[in-house]
């Protein structure tokens, strides 16, 4: 597979890369254990857009640098300087909120490749991703309630999809840590690797999702999500117009003629 040279956010905390068919958006601040910085919350949504709009990618990995961990709760350090007046905090919020709806409306499968701390805002993140697997040593918690801070709805609608209302109860009421075996109970991880293994199975994962019809997993992600989302929200018109879609296409017809001359099916998302 090819890689390009990448893309940094202005403060560096970030970096984007096109391998393949994939993009990588890499959390760069291990010295904070990736904690998520505002300029970080700009460079994964820059990097959401980025590849969006380019059709050659089919999948987008998040993963935090440092080998500690994917990421550990918001950047609490620049809070003096970033949400001191009601004019900062509306503007950071507004950067977190549109972020993190670029992520959750994202067309394309998301895997979230966990090792180490994911903490507080780093487990949103993660929640907000399609798929997640996680190393043997991933640990895990939303610790609100011993900070005393609010958690707005769409964060908490998010984790009780994922692991149900009772499960979301204990996580918030307790705030304690749990292991990563205890979140693949939960529903919260699809799997666990071993410590170095993390990488070549998000990038076997990764190609593997690649290969498979664009237009067929947008579909299933927009029924998928709004099956599950609330119900004056739920647009059934647009996902009867994107199972129709997939009908229409060319890569319906490529996949029809692959199966016939026993061959696997190289779909284009048209």
């Amino acid at each position: 597979m090819t890689q390009d040279a990448g893309l940094r956010d202005m403060a560096g905390q970030t970096e984007s890369v096109v391998d393949g068919n994939v993009g990588w958006i890499y959390l760069d601040n291990p010295a904070r254990l990736n904690a998520i910085s505002l300029a970080m919350w700009k460079g994964i949504g820059d990097a959401l857009a980025r590849f969006e709009a380019e059709p050659s990618i089919k999948c987008v990995v998040i993963i935090g640098r440092g080998g500690k961990a994917f990421a550990s709760g918001a950047d609490i350090s620049e809070f003096e300087k970033r949400r001191s007046s009601a004019a900062d905090i509306a503007r950071y919020d507004e950067v977190a909120r549109t972020t993190s709806e670029k992520l959750q409306d994202f067309s394309k499968p998301t895997i979230a490749a966990i090792e180490g701390y994911c903490i507080g805002g780093g487990l949103a993140l993660a929640l907000l991703c399609d798929l997640r697997i996680a190393t043997v040593d991933a640990r895990f918690a939303i610790p609100a309630a011993k900070l005393g801070l609010g958690y707005d709805y769409r964060g908490i609608q998010r984790l009780v999809e994922v692991v149900g209302a009772t499960a979301a109860k204990h996580i918030f009421f307790t705030a304690a840590q749990f292991d990563a075996d205890r979140a693949l109970r939960l529903g919260l991880l699809n799997d666990i690797v071993a410590k170095g293994e993390l990488d070549g199975c998000i990038r076997k994962l990764g190609a593997m999702i690649a290969a498979n019809a664009p237009l067929t997993m947008a579909a299933a992600k927009l029924c998928i999500n709004a099956a599950v989302s609330d119900s004056e929200m739920r647009d059934t018109d647009a996902c009867n117009r994107a199972v129709e879609a997939c009908f229409a296409s060319e890569d319906y017809a490529e996949g029809r003629r692959a199966f016939a001359e026993k061959r696997k099916p190289q779909f284009k998302g048209c």
